[in-house]
């Protein structure tokens, strides 16, 4: 058995290494053993939402796996025969369905499968759904891979309750992605919600946005609105640009005391930022998108090259060898190459 051996205080040092190392040792049946995670947190070692992810992986793979405990701060992780599979991930906190979600989606993308996680689904310092479903999904499935997200309940901070299903298709036919600059808009559109809240307060996030994106461009907004109910309120916002290449995006979260307005204006904010660099893809997506690049090939240029970026290319390269060449450094726009692609 050949074993990969990843510092996880290397670089950005956070739970993002964990996800992709734990993936790419499902893809590539290498086992990976994970010290110092998060060495440099003020509270080290894995969490909750890390747990949900490794557990994930193991069903999906039939894995050996030691240490998956909250705090621990070494990982080994022995993949089995991955095979499609329905995967449920029961996260009983706000946990981040969607930084699951970043584990198992390229791992499933090799053998296909569904899941249905509860948990978090807009939460603080993670991806809210909505971009996963119309922005990463989008591009994925440039690259010829097929999935499918469907929000059923949402889940915010501090009590959850969200429940996502979907899945993926086998990845047969793999594209490499050429994205590097956009140069027309065809329309903006996003989604804007309110959970346990009345129904202006989605509205006139989703109206703020607009009138943002429309003084900006010369390009049709409209933003949709949704209002549900769950264990505990909240509210967010996701806004795209739809442009000759991919979708760019940008988001915010409501939360008391912020006024409905301000949360549309910082979405689209967020997103305007991003289409100011010129780059065809978001530093978001610019980082989602590494492991799949790696078995793709293309080249893209990214509205910012950022820590996570660099740190999921170094966990990447440990497992595949040279795969990358980075132009550009980080905190500003720059090229991302796939020198080495890789077959599986």
């Amino acid at each position: 058995m050949e074993w990969v051996e990843i510092d996880g205080s290397h670089g950005e040092g956070g739970g993002q290494i964990v996800r992709t190392a734990v993936a790419l040792s499902v893809i590539t049946g290498k086992a990976v053993r994970i010290t110092k995670i998060r060495a440099g947190r003020s509270n080290p070692g894995l969490r909750p939402q890390h747990l949900h992810a490794i557990l994930a992986l193991k069903e999906l793979s039939g894995a050996v796996v030691k240490g998956a405990d909250v705090g621990s701060t070494v990982l080994e992780f022995i993949p089995g025969e991955a095979r499609a599979r329905q995967i449920r991930v029961p996260i009983k906190t706000a946990g981040s369905i969607t930084l699951v979600l970043q584990a198992l989606l390229p791992a499933m993308a090799f053998v296909g499968g569904s899941f249905e996680i509860t948990g978090g689904t807009d939460v603080p310092w993670s991806p809210p759904v909505d971009y996963l479903r119309h922005v990463t999904l989008f591009a994925l499935a440039k690259m010829g891979l097929n999935g499918k997200i469907e929000v059923k309940r949402r889940g915010h901070y501090p009590r959850g309750g969200g429940l996502v299903v979907g899945g993926v298709e086998p990845w047969e036919d793999r594209k490499p992605l050429v994205a590097l600059k956009w140069t027309t808009i065809e329309r903006f559109a996003g989604v804007s919600h309110a959970t346990n809240l009345p129904a202006h307060v989605a509205e006139r996030q989703a109206r703020a946005a607009e009138e943002r994106l429309k003084r900006a461009y010369a390009a049709p907004a409209a933003i949709e609105t949704e209002v549900g109910r769950s264990l505990g309120p909240g509210s967010g916002i996701v806004v795209w640009a739809e442009t000759d290449g991919l979708r760019l995006g940008g988001d915010a979260l409501g939360k008391r005391g912020k006024p409905a307005e301000n949360v549309g204006r910082e979405a689209a904010d967020e997103l305007l930022n991003a289409l100011r660099s010129g780059a065809a893809v978001d530093r978001f997506l610019g980082d989602q998108l590494i492991p799949f690049l790696a078995f793709a090939g293309g080249e893209v240029r990214v509205a910012e090259i950022t820590n996570h970026l660099i740190t999921n290319v170094w966990v990447v390269e440990r497992f595949l060898g040279k795969t990358f060449e980075v132009e550009g450094e980080v905190g500003k726009p720059g090229v991302v190459r796939v020198v080495k692609r890789m077959e599986v």
